[in-house]
This record gives structure tokens, sequence and C-alpha cells, in this order.
């Protein structure tokens, strides 16, 4: 590791100011000091980047899967000594982090996949007809391409998954958009060694090293000249409302406005019926808190707010989470910044009237907290509903007490976007649950039935998104094989002869694809 901004292929260091990485679990610092990238560095990466574009845009599928897959191959010859600074960045124990560098390079072989088969790209025929009274019908032709540009910003809670080499870089590569991400000043190290790996990738199969390139920050300046600037065409983020709303704004008050995917979090609403708590109150106390803690609770799934009835199993539900909290042992946070948002949005739910705080034992060491049970009763949570909704980023629970569970679909209208809500119940219960779950899906982007939402599949069919706030584009998803589509914009093509379209829309189909073809699909 160098600590500098790394421009295509070439170091840079052009800013004196420093900044370190800490270690979560000892609150240490970590050498070496990071350079602070600085506008011009900010540029000279951006416009790299679209000298590169027009490249990736006329690339096959076949060659934009080809570098992700070496991509991938580059990830696990490095991955001893990734993992071992993102454990000291991140405090996460091994099995976490090979677990998540599994799905990193899982994900980007998915979508060296994705690439090679093509049809994200949405391709559609519609032929046309001459003799067509009383006009002509043109023939019309459509498929997605490249946006350009892409500045992937990295999230915090998943060092590997999401940044330099994450879901975003994969998915904008694959689609033929070049990339620029801002390392997380969190783990700056973790970034570094990934995007090395990953601008050797770009080397070894012959694509201009304006491909891809990574500039760090701790500063907002960083990533103000990223989405400010003219040649970026789009903007990729995970992290808090403020930091999503504020690029968002950033590139709505451009000359020319860009879109921000941006994925906010949320607190993921859990409704528990009557039968379902009734049967197994220890059970299913002991699931949901390992659901709530997992990665120390800072997942922007976790199941922030549930609701249950008052009867049969609620008391000894609540004593077996009590008992659970109160046996815990702190673990690190990521950083300082959000173990003091933890502290602080707890702070703000103990002093509600009527509320009753659980908490385990404290650490002085590091950036550690302990799991957290905030119960109170449906009468206290509808007068402060809007501080109640707010995400309590870390491992903590909202339990709310109701006297019935017909108070559920209520309760669940009154809800702004969320990533995720679930509904849990025996097969009598669901069976009277189908307006509660029509409810959800009227505001989550992901309904899961006797189920928690963390833990996301990386497949075809996974929308990580909703309605805002929990995103900012309700249509698209951060996480799944559909999150190419981002990236992407359609055209249409009139009349073109056809050895002027683009193969993926020649009528002959050279790539093998499924169109839709007046209408109907086929290969």
């Amino acid at each position: 590791m160098t600590g500098t901004q790394l421009i295509g292929s070439k170091d840079s260091v052009e800013s004196g100011n420093t900044f370190k990485a800490f270690n979560p679990a000892t609150g240490e610092t970590l050498e070496p000091p990071f350079h602070e990238a600085t506008e011009s560095e900010v540029d000279a990466a951006m416009s790299l980047a679209a000298e590169a574009a027009p490249v990736l845009r006329s690339s096959s599928g076949e060659r934009l899967g080809q570098l992700c897959d070496t991509i991938a191959d580059a990830l696990d010859t490095v991955k001893p000594k990734l993992l071992a600074r993102c454990a000291l960045e991140t405090g996460y124990p091994e099995a976490r982090l090979n677990g998540e560098f599994a799905r990193t390079v899982g994900q980007m072989r998915a979508f060296a996949a994705i690439a090679r088969e093509g049809a994200w790209r949405q391709p559609r025929i519609d032929h046309g007809d001459p003799a067509r009274q009383p006009l002509p019908k043109p023939d019309v032709r459509s498929l997605l391409v490249p946006l350009g540009p892409v500045a992937v910003f990295g999230a915090s809670n998943f060092p590997l998954a999401l940044p330099a080499a994450g879901g975003d870089t994969a998915s904008a590569l694959a689609a033929g958009c070049p990339v620029v991400v801002k390392g997380h000043p969190s783990h700056p190290g973790t970034c570094e060694i990934a995007a090395r790996a990953i601008a050797a990738a770009v080397a070894e199969c012959g694509f201009p090293e304006g491909t891809f390139s990574m500039v760090q920050g701790v500063s907002n300046a960083v990533g103000i000249a990223l989405t400010r600037h003219p040649k970026t065409a789009a903007v990729g983020f995970t992290g808090s409302l403020r930091g999503g709303r504020a690029l968002f704004d950033l590139a709505a008050a451009r000359p020319t406005p860009i879109p921000v995917y941006a994925e906010m979090g949320s607190v993921n609403p859990q409704f528990v019926l009557d039968a379902k708590l009734a049967a197994d109150p220890e059970g299913f106390a002991a699931a949901l808190y390992g659901s709530a803690t997992l990665g120390n609770g800072q997942f922007c799934t976790n199941p922030g707010l549930v609701f249950v009835p008052e009867g049969r199993g609620c008391d000894a539900f609540l004593a077996r989470y009590r008992g659970l909290v109160e046996g815990a042992s702190p673990a690190p946070m990521l950083n300082l910044g959000i173990q003091s948002g933890f502290e602080e949005g707890l702070g703000k739910l103990e002093h509600l009237p009527g509320v009753v705080l659980t908490r385990g034992p404290a650490s002085g060491e590091g950036f550690t907290a302990g799991p957290a049970l905030v119960a109170m009763n449906l009468e206290t949570f509808e007068a402060h509903r809007h501080t109640v909704e707010e995400e309590v980023f870390g491992p903590s629970t909202v339990v709310v007490t109701c006297p019935d569970s017909a108070d559920f679909p209520r309760v669940a209208a009154g809800f702004p976007g969320q990533l995720a809500g679930s509904v849990h119940g025996t097969a009598e219960d669901l069976a009277q649950g189908r307006d509660l779950i029509d409810t959800l899906a009227r505001f989550a982007g992901r309904v899961c039935v006797n189920g928690f939402p963390t833990g996301i599949e990386i497949c075809h069919a996974m929308h990580h998104g909703g309605l805002y706030p929990a995103a900012t584009d309700a249509h698209h998803t951060s996480i799944g094989l559909g999150a190419i589509a981002r990236w992407g914009r359609p055209v249409s093509y009139q009349d073109l002869p056809d050895h002027l379209l683009p193969d993926a829309l020649k009528e002959a189909n050279p790539l093998h694809l499924v169109r839709l073809v007046d209408g109907e699909l086929r290969r």
C-alpha cells in the first residue's frame, strides 16, 4: 500500500493532507497515511474514464465478461493480504470476511456471465410494414447502451462486497461503463489492495487504463468533485440518508443533471402474527436476535422495528430477548461516527415516555457497542412515530407491543419507503394475512414471509431498493443481477440498414439473445 490515488495505472500524490484508518476493536491508528485527493486528481481520473468510455461502449459482451472474470481471478490472488488488512480496518471475524469475499468474487463472476449473455440490454424489434395504410410502419429497434463514466462511493459496512470491487463496480464494468471509485475512509487500505488488483486485470485484458481508477479522501470535497464533474454520467452510492440525499441534490443542481442511484437504509418493519408468537416465543426471540446482531447490527436490512401482539407468548418473547441482550459481549462498530450515531439514536428513543431500554455490558475499548432492546407500546409509537421510524444503525431493535394484530395493516399503511419488510405467521395466520402483505408491498422493495431481511441473495429476481427515503430510485436495485440495468439508457434505431445495427439488433441475431420481436419473446 502506498496511500496514493490510483489514476488509471499510475499513482498520484498532489496533496499533503493525509488521514489514517483505525482499528475499531482497539481504537489504534493504522499505517500508512492516505493522501486526500485533490480536485485536479478527480479531474484526471474522470477525464481518463471519459477517454476509455468509447472503447468499453463498443466492446462485446464476451470481452467485458472476460474483464470481470479476470478481476475475480486477481482478487483471488490477493485474498490473504486483502483479508488481513480488512480484519484490521473492520474488526470483522474471519468467518464474516471469508463469506463476504466469496460474495464479492461470486458477484463479479455472475456479472461476467450477464455481460456475455447480453439480455440485460433488453433488445426489442418491431418490424416495419411499408404497405401499411394509411401510413407505412417504420422498422424500429431498441436496446440499452452504456451511460458512460460512473462514480462509485464505497460503503462502510461491506468493505469487500460494496466498495472498490463491489456490486456497483462489477455491474458498471459489465455494462461497459468505466468506473471511478471513491474509497471509504474507514477502510482505505482494503480499498487500495482491491483497486490495484482491478487495475492489473484491466491491463491484462488490454482495456484502456481509464477503465478503472480510485481516489481517496475523508472530506466531502472529493465526493462533491466526483458528482459535479462534467464527465460523470451516473453515481452509485450506499450509505446514510443524509449522504445519499446530498449527492442526489448535487447531481440535480448540475447544468446537466445525472442519475444518483443511492440506497440509504431503513428500519425494515417486522410484523409477528398471533399464532406464530404463541407457538414458540423464545425461539422467535433467538432468531430475531441473531438477525438484529448479525455484523453487530451494521446492515441496512437490520430488522429494526418489530410489532408483536400483547397476547400469548409476548411476555416470554420479551424476557428471552432481554436475557440475550444482557448476556451479550460488546463488538466493534466500524468507526467512531457510527458508534456515536448509534448512541445518539438510542438516546432519542430512551427518553420517550413509557420506553424500557435494555442494554448489555459496556466496553471502553475501541469503537465498540453492545446490543439494545427498546420496548414500547403502540400508543407511544403512534405518538412519536416520526422519531421511532428513524434508523438507528447498529445492533438495536425496537419492539412495539400492540393490543391486537388487527392493528397491523393500519400501522403498516403509514410507513414511508423501506428496503424490506416481513410478516411472520403460521399457515393459519397467513391465511388471514393477505391485506398486511399487500400493504407492505406498497412501500417496501422486498417482502419476506417467515424470514428476516438480513442476507441478500445475489440473483436475477432480487430487488434491493424501495420508495424514498429507502432509495432515490425505486425502479432499480443496488444488489442482485438486475443492478446492471442502472448503467444503461434506451436508444431506438429507426429504419437502419441491417449492417449498421448493433449486433444485438441484427436480423440474424448473431449473439443468440432472447429478444422481444413484434411483441413476442424469441431467441
